[in-house]
């Protein structure tokens, strides 16, 4: 039953690529890259590290700006390989309890089509942040989709915050599991976090696609944060 995880990435190499790759090996029969025009090294850390089946796919023209663009194609790369089932993994998640025989207990049966797995913000590498603002781990973010034939994918139309997934797998059937849980690793450093608030202010200042709110709590000085336990 083939698997295949998508990832968009962008000037990566220096962050958390390494990890993730090395994770994904653990469980991913294929993997499809859609790469935003990097100009650091992250393609060659790709290709060194994977141990699966890995195609790399280079934009032209930088859309990062325009999220939606981005999403679509990889989506669109990954179905077109015709996988079973098929995760997007972002270029800073690392999913904890990752084996492929957990994998293979959730693909197998044929009641579900969608599995959702907590996510965890983490704020440095030892502690998640839980607040009104920063709750993900409190539902099941759908992630594991099978691959269903003549499936029309709809979406969050927003050039940010318009999902890794088309917005119409929640009309599939849904479940979530604690047998895996995604480590978000995209706000552990002081100076991913500035940039991120930088982002956010610029593309949508007035919080026009996200949460102002969420936005501004980026630089709280002292979140709550609660020990990550694996």
């Amino acid at each position: 039953m083939k698997l295949i995880v998508g990832m968009l990435v962008k000037n990566e190499a220096d962050r958390y690529l390494s990890r993730v790759i090395e994770n994904i090996n653990l469980f991913a029969d294929e993997l499809v890259v859609l790469d935003d025009q990097s100009t650091d090294h992250s393609m060659d850390l790709i290709n060194s590290l994977s141990l699966i089946p890995t195609t790399i796919h280079t934009n032209y023209y930088g859309h990062f700006s325009n999220e939606i663009v981005l999403r679509k194609n990889l989506y669109a790369k990954i179905v077109e390989r015709k996988p079973a089932w098929f995760m997007v993994v972002d270029a800073d998640e690392v999913y904890s309890g990752a084996r492929r025989e957990v994998l293979d207990q959730l693909m197998v049966q044929s009641e579900v089509d969608v599995w959702g797995f907590r996510l965890y913000d983490l704020w440095d590498e030892q502690n998640y942040r839980a607040d009104a603002f920063w709750k993900a781990h409190e539902y099941y973010t759908p992630m594991l989709v099978r691959n269903i034939e003549n499936f029309q994918p709809t979406w969050r139309e927003t050039p940010q915050h318009c999902g890794r997934l088309p917005q119409n797998v929640g009309s599939l059937r849904n479940s979530g599991t604690d047998l895996m849980k995604i480590k978000h690793l995209g706000w552990v450093r002081v100076e991913d976090r500035l940039r991120k608030y930088e982002r956010y202010m610029a593309y949508d200042p007035e919080g026009k696609y996200g949460w102002l709110e969420q936005y501004k709590s980026i630089l709280d000085p002292c979140p709550n944060l609660v020990r990550w336990i694996d």
